[in-house]
């Protein structure tokens, strides 16, 4: 007889022994009710069919390469460290030790203190148009990780060594001209605090709760859709019902997540008297469902921008709809709506917020489906869609590399706002063997309306080839190199040309 829901031992020389002393415990086992065991297991009958004898050795001596290669040849890889590990450090083997009764026995304290993050440095020469100028700069990413519990932390985030756009860095430009600058900041750029409600109340009551209420409360980072919809980091809190399904529905797995900011808020379409993003007297409210279902997976969310304090006039409302999935072996395909509506300006005057984007993501499936990654993105854009919410980027951020910058030398790029306008981008993927990326693109956008449409960003149709190439060279030191060739109508050409260097620790 086995019990159903007891763990057993994966070793066969632990099912050896248990077979040697089976003589001696029959008379135990044989009576029930003198078995022990939790109220979730029972007994049920042994079948001998679900055990195949040990593999036979005599003519084969046993070969640890071989049963690795079973596995792809996988062995242990040596990660990089963070800068500062204190206590119990991240993805390393056991044994640990003993937990804290802190805030339960059900939910022990088991501290770690980290700092890890990257460094980038960058020379580049930029032409914008506008302006042309070489560039040297250097940006440091320190992420402050404080575990507390399995499911509780305090994380902050800060970049000490730009503000606001402003990078340390070293110019030049074509006619010899020089200047420098040093940009410090001390400025904590996230600072949150997230944990498990359920987690919580586990080991403040010692009784299992049966319940999981993620949370994260502070200046904290909310991405939703891959950054398309959202991508900010403000002062709120946030909290997710997840892992539901339904059967009914057909329905594996959903989320929901609701959330709200009072304070360092960042739209494009909300500007202060001067001309700049106003990320202080703006709240947001809103929530988000992640649904798989369909054969793939939905995404929908829906925000509402409140201006404060003169600012009411650009309040507006944002929703969201994606689905994802595979068509059979071909085709791997993202459709997104934005649509952002109910903005009412003073005076007649041009609205900021008050139209839709179309984003078709797709890539095709080929005989190296997770290195050699062909793809086409599409989208076309009606009046003035936003985000609901995003200090990184434009809305068309991930269409392609054309459309994306590099947050640190300015790096050109095609118009980003899909502000009556309409394109794509087509481009191939390759990844090696995992070891190094080289994407080339083309890319290029339309213009609806005239060419002296108010209000839209991009005074003419646009075109632009694309390169970038990455590299590590060791685990801790990654090189990539870009290059853009722009052209615009109704406006000055883009050039730009860059290598960087990153150490990531």
């Amino acid at each position: 007889m086995l019990v159903h829901g007891m763990k057993s031992s994966p070793r066969r020389a632990a099912f050896s022994a248990i077979s040697m002393v089976a003589g001696l415990s029959f008379a135990f086992a044989a009576n029930a009710a003198e078995i022990q065991m939790d109220e979730g297991s029972k007994i049920v009958e042994h079948s001998a069919t679900v055990f195949k004898p040990d593999p036979d050795y005599k003519k084969t001596p046993y070969s640890a390469d071989a049963q690795r290669d079973i596995y792809g040849g996988k062995s242990a890889v040596e990660t990089p460290r963070p800068l500062l590990e204190l206590g119990r450090k991240q993805y390393t083997a056991g044994p640990f030790e003993k937990g804290v009764d802190l805030v339960g026995k059900k939910n022990l304290l088991f501290q770690g203190f980290s700092i890890y993050g990257d460094w980038r440095t960058a020379v580049a020469y930029n032409d914008n148009g506008a302006a042309e100028v070489g560039r040297i700069a250097t940006r440091l990413n320190l992420d402050i990780d404080w575990k507390l519990t399995s499911t509780e932390r305090l994380h902050a985030f800060m970049r000490p060594l730009d503000q606001g756009g402003n990078f340390t860095r070293v110019d030049f430009s074509a006619d010899d001209e020089s200047g420098s600058e040093f940009v410090g900041d001390g400025n904590l750029e996230t600072l949150f605090f997230e944990g498990d409600v359920g987690s919580i109340a586990t080991g403040l009551s010692d009784s299992y709760s049966g319940f999981d209420l993620p949370f994260a409360v502070g200046l904290m980072p909310l991405l939703f859709q891959n950054g398309v919809w959202m991508e900010d980091a403000f002062t709120g809190g946030a909290f997710t019902i997840p892992a539901r399904n339904s059967v009914a529905l057909d329905i594996s797995n959903m989320d929901f997540t609701f959330f709200a900011g009072f304070d360092k808020v960042t739209s494009p379409a909300i500007t202060d008297g001067i001309g700049d993003q106003a990320d202080h007297n703006v709240n947001i409210y809103g929530a988000a469902a992640f649904v798989e279902a369909n054969l793939g997976y939905w995404e929908a969310g829906y925000a509402r921008l409140d201006g404060r304090d003169g600012l009411d006039e650009f309040d507006f409302h944002n929703v969201t709809l994606a689905h994802t999935r595979r068509f059979g072996a071909l085709l791997s395909n993202s459709a997104r709506v934005i649509w952002s509506f109910g903005q009412n300006r003073d005076n007649n005057a041009q609205q900021t917020a008050d139209g839709v984007v179309i984003l078709l993501e797709n890539s095709l499936i080929t005989s190296k489906p997770s290195t050699y990654i062909p793809y086409f993105n599409l989208f076309a854009g009606f009046d003035r869609p936003q985000s609901a919410a995003r200090d990184n980027g434009g809305i068309l951020k991930n269409t392609g590399i054309n459309f994306e910058t590099d947050g640190l030398t300015g790096f050109p790029k095609l118009d980003d706002t899909a502000h009556d306008t309409y394109g794509g981008a087509i481009g191939i993927n390759y990844l090696f063997g995992l070891d190094r990326q080289i994407v080339a693109e083309i890319a290029g956008l339309k213009i609806r309306g005239n060419d002296n449409e108010t209000g839209r960003a991009a005074a003419g149709d646009q075109f632009a080839i694309g390169l970038r190439y990455q590299q590590p060279i060791s685990k801790t030191w990654i090189v990539r190199g870009d290059v853009i060739a722009g052209f615009r109508d109704s406006a000055d050409d883009l050039t730009g040309i860059r290598f960087e260097v990153r150490r990531k620790f």
